[in-house]
């Protein structure tokens, strides 16, 4: 049975537990015959700490998933697929009210170059905590600790899970977000008439 290896772009537990949780249901669509190694090397996003656009997410999902094709070409890894993972806020106006999401960005590219986004769908953030991060500066991790009253939040069920009484938890969120990024590998009849599209337009 060969061996693929995906490299992704944290060594945080969450998101690579999210990534694992991905290719339990995605690893079989996208190669039937493959067994599946997850392996964390750290990657500079290139934006803050607490990203507060969804355009900063994904450059800092981007960035990480490029930064790790970049170092395999380099070394000479055996890594297949590449991902970089990003979680921050996106802020939108509604009428004179002010809306703060959270939301997670993953960014998957093969060895070809060939990349695609996915994102976790959005939760609501409470103003107080919004106006901590986006008015005041602090990082959302810090923040979080400080609102839910207790400590390491983000390498357990994140702000995902204070948000949602765990319903959904920053690693259930990180999966959803890798599943969607993954779609134009795993499901690639679907996506076909689109990249020939892209490629009369250039």
């Amino acid at each position: 049975m060969p061996k693929l290896t995906i490299a992704v772009g944290t060594m945080r537990r969450p998101k690579l537990d999210g990534v694992r949780d991905a290719f339990a249901g995605l690893g079989e669509r996208l190669d039937p015959q493959a067994e599946f190694e997850i392996v964390g090397v750290e990657a500079p996003s290139g934006v803050r700490d607490t990203p507060l656009s969804r355009a900063e997410m994904m450059t800092g999902a981007r960035n990480r998933a490029e930064f790790l094709r970049r170092i395999a070409i380099e070394r000479r890894e055996p890594w297949s697929y590449f991902i970089g993972v990003e979680g921050g806020l996106e802020i939108v106006s509604d009428r004179d009210a002010r809306l703060v999401f959270l939301e997670n960005w993953a960014y998957v590219l093969d060895r070809d170059g060939r990349g695609s986004f996915g994102q976790s769908g959005a939760v609501a953030v409470p103003e107080p905590l919004a106006a901590r991060v986006v008015d005041e500066g602090i990082d959302l991790a810090e923040a979080v600790d400080a609102f839910a009253g207790t400590r390491g939040i983000r390498d357990a069920q994140g702000a995902w899970g204070v948000l949602t009484r765990d319903l959904i938890t920053r690693r259930a969120a990180f999966r959803l977000a890798v599943i969607n990024a993954f779609a134009p590998f795993y499901n690639s009849e679907a996506y076909r008439e689109d990249s020939a599209r892209r490629a009369q337009a250039k």
